[in-house]
């Protein structure tokens, strides 16, 4: 079953259009753009360059220098501007150029955007979105292929989120950027090419929630970002032996929306998390621990994990081996059903 962001939902059709995850980003740009002139742009060569993924192409040159802004290589400074500007009243959007490289902005997230909110009783608000493309699967060299969202995950005062369909980046980015709370938005990097349907007329679901992909009566697959089309991929390649899983995007990891985990589970008495992220004190290891408290009683098997491994991201010639992939995913399906 296609995901429910994916479909029509009584509009009409003649709004449909074929994007890729890159151009549903950056018609939200636009759209943001357009709607607030308080939303401004900022990051490593996303002005006149568009970005290295060209998710900003086009935007300087429609709206000027002045919200689309070109900024030195400095991500502390880049976060540290973004944080002072919202609390001026700008939205601002930041683009991360890669995962790896928003370690140096990690104190200005960690110490001062995700609190100055809580510091200020409420009364100071910074509505900044992160924008960082993750993961691996690029051959990409070092600090490219990174999967940092857990240690964002684990830090109060921010929300946490990952699109990975061309419909849920089209309107989790504009959610994000409307809300209030600073937001770091997780891309999938080498699922930026890949199409699907986008209706922009649609309804479409909120940004903290979670989302059936795939209905099924065997296993319950829970995933995200770049994992989904993995995750999609063994639920047909399941098929042949018989065996029904079911795919849920979570979509949002801070705040985590486990409701339709927890009744898929119960159904299906099996859950399987994946993520490309190093398994320990992961994402992942957050949801198979709420599921087994929630969910004990209904569990068949225990729940399993199937992650990165525990190393730094390795060479580019050896990613195949390290990233999660459809092999890795059917074999911890087989061993939740061999319980």
């Amino acid at each position: 079953m296609a995901a429910p962001t994916m479909e029509s939902t009584g509009s009409s059709t003649t709004s449909t259009q074929t994007v890729t995850i890159a151009k549903g980003l950056n018609m939200a740009l636009r759209n943001a753009m357009e709607r607030d002139p308080k939303v401004l742009v900022m990051g490593e060569d996303v002005g006149k360059l568009g970005g290295v993924f060209r998710i900003t192409d086009g935007l300087q040159k429609d709206f000027g220098e002045h919200r689309v802004l070109d900024t030195p290589l400095a991500e502390s400074g880049i976060i540290g501007t973004a944080i002072g500007l919202a609390m001026r009243g700008f939205r601002p959007v930041c683009e991360i150029q890669f995962d790896g490289f928003i370690f140096p902005g990690f104190d200005q997230i960690v110490s001062q955007l995700s609190k100055m909110h809580y510091r200020s009783q409420g009364k100071v608000k910074v509505p900044v979105v992160i924008r960082v493309p993750f993961g691996g699967g690029i051959g990409a060299v070092e600090h490219h292929s990174e999967s940092p969202e857990s240690l964002f995950a684990h830090v109060a005062g921010l929300k946490v989120v990952s699109c990975s369909n061309p419909v849920d980046a089209y309107w989790m980015l504009q959610q994000a950027i409307d809300c209030d709370d600073p937001v770091l938005f997780f891309e999938p990097k080498r699922r930026y090419w890949e199409k699907g349907r986008l209706d922009p007329e649609a309804e479409h679901l909120p940004m903290v929630s979670s989302a059936v992909l795939r209905t099924g009566t065997d296993v319950t697959v829970a995933t995200y970002g770049p994992m989904v089309k993995t995750c999609m991929d063994a639920a047909t390649a399941a098929e042949e032996d018989g065996n029904d899983i079911e795919v849920i995007d979570l979509r949002s990891l801070s705040p985590l929306d486990l409701g339709p985990v927890a009744e898929s589970v119960r159904r299906t008495g099996r859950l399987v998390v994946v993520s490309e992220s190093p398994s320990e004190s992961s994402v992942t290891s957050e949801v198979a621990t709420r599921v087994q408290q929630e969910c004990f009683y209904s569990l068949e098997a225990p729940v399993l994990r199937v992650n990165g491994f525990d190393t730094p991201y390795p060479p580019s010639k050896l990613e195949e081996g390290y990233l999660p992939d459809l092999d890795r995913v059917l074999d911890a399906v087989d061993r939740s059903l061999a319980y």
